[in-house]
């Protein structure tokens, strides 16, 4: 969960400023902030906190009211500004952008991939919002349980089924910005399946282009439930960015799920 918020901040400044580079200087601009993806993020780990309960609608819209700017697509704004509870059928990247702290809960595959449908389908009930989770959080399970990328590789092929064979360096000349899952979260897993540590795979992931904040993000949180967090020095500069509330979200939830922290 603080993998992937870090890369959510990090990546914030270039979603609409793409940098086709891994190269850039500093890591952490004096303008990265968290957006949506750091709130709704935080709004799952309530929601798992809470004993993944039927309350999720109620919650996102709670943490949307909290932070009306932090940068929602208008299908979402549309959804949490009203009294209406029911799925949207989205095939967006929000549903992979939030489920990082489903893959530290569960003690089975199996599990992690019902809970991250769950957290999914009360906005994003297409096939592929729901794959996009599935994804991510299955992922997250698999590197937090010290399986290997190629173990990792093979599920995101074979279980999933995306197309995960082009390489970042041949991906990023013509990556432009996608918000679907299908179209971002098979980016930011060859992202961290080429990275060598928590860095390179979110500083990989901000240079295709694109979305970079939500690429940064699910690539984060991959690489740190993979390579075991991130370091301290990070950890100071992403909790000095975060308000009150989403700072005590965040520990209690690394207290219960410490791989998260």
């Amino acid at each position: 969960m603080l993998g992937a918020i870090a890369g959510d901040i990090i990546g914030s400044i270039y979603e609409a400023d793409n940098i086709k580079t891994p190269d850039f200087q500093p890591l952490f601009g004096p303008l990265c902030h968290p957006t949506d993806d750091s709130v709704l993020t935080c709004a799952v780990a309530e929601w798992l906190l809470r004993g993944a309960g039927d309350d999720l609608p109620d919650l996102l819209k709670s943490w949307f009211r909290r932070y009306p700017l932090a940068g929602y697509g208008m299908t979402f704004i549309r959804w949490a500004g009203s009294s209406n509870r029911s799925p949207y059928n989205s095939w967006g990247n929000g549903s992979a952008m939030r489920v990082s702290p489903v893959g530290h809960v569960f003690d089975s595959l199996a599990e992690t991939l019902e809970v991250a449908t769950r957290s999914a389908e009360v906005t994003h009930n297409h096939p592929e919002g729901i794959k996009g989770a599935q994804a991510v959080a299955g992922a997250i399970f698999l590197a937090r349980t010290t399986q290997s990328k190629e173990e990792i590789r093979s599920f995101i092929e074979s279980k999933i089924g995306y197309d995960i064979s082009q390489p970042v360096d041949q991906i990023r000349p013509t990556y432009s910005f996608d918000v679907s899952c299908q179209g971002s979260v098979p980016q930011a897993i060859t992202a961290f399946l080429e990275s060598s540590h928590w860095e390179d795979a979110v500083r990989k992931a901000i240079s295709l282009g694109g979305d970079s904040d939500t690429i940064a993000c699910i690539a984060g949180g991959i690489a740190a439930a993979f390579y075991g967090s991130v370091s301290e020095k990070i950890s100071e500069e992403v909790k000095c960015r975060l308000s009150p509330d989403m700072l005590a979200v965040l520990d209690r939830f690394v207290k219960q799920y410490p791989t998260a922290g």
